[in-house]
């Protein structure tokens, strides 16, 4: 039988600051939404609602505010439910994000709103560049594995 799979990657900008809240048995949730460019010919974009748990949610509350890009990495999520004015069945997916990489640092991004949280993207070490590279072959006996 086939294995089931619900993976999604996602590459955007935060629409607005994430928003932390916690569950009656205590753990943190923290949810955002990601607006990602469509590309190609209609220069729209696509908007999902993004949550986050525990240790990562902190870090995206933390860190993250809108207009910083992020790549996460999760799994959808539907929930559905009765709307209580009409009746009707309504449902909504959610991605839930199982990793979250920050692409840029808090003032790289366009229209970003500085949090005021204490961060400061780590100091780049100075890169070494080796300019002197010869195009012999290499002899794999020197190798020590």
């Amino acid at each position: 039988m086939a294995k089931s799979i619900n993976q999604v990657i996602l590459m955007g900008r935060l629409t607005r600051d994430p928003e932390q809240r916690t569950t009656t048995t205590g753990k943190l949730i923290v949810s955002f939404s990601l607006a990602v460019d469509r590309g190609g010919q209609d220069d729209g974009a696509d908007f999902f609602d993004v949550t986050a748990w525990e240790k990562l949610g902190e870090l995206v509350a933390k860190y993250l505010s809108k207009g910083r890009r992020v790549l996460v990495q999760g799994r959808l999520r539907q929930d559905s439910w009765d709307d209580k004015e009409t009746g009707k069945k309504r449902s909504k997916i959610e991605v839930t994000a199982t990793d979250v990489t920050f692409l840029d640092g808090p003032s790289d991004g366009a229209g970003a709103s500085q949090s005021g949280a204490a961060y400061s993207a780590p100091k780049k070490s100075e890169d070494v560049v080796i300019e002197d590279i010869d195009d012999k072959p290499i002899d794999l006996s020197e190798i020590p594995f």
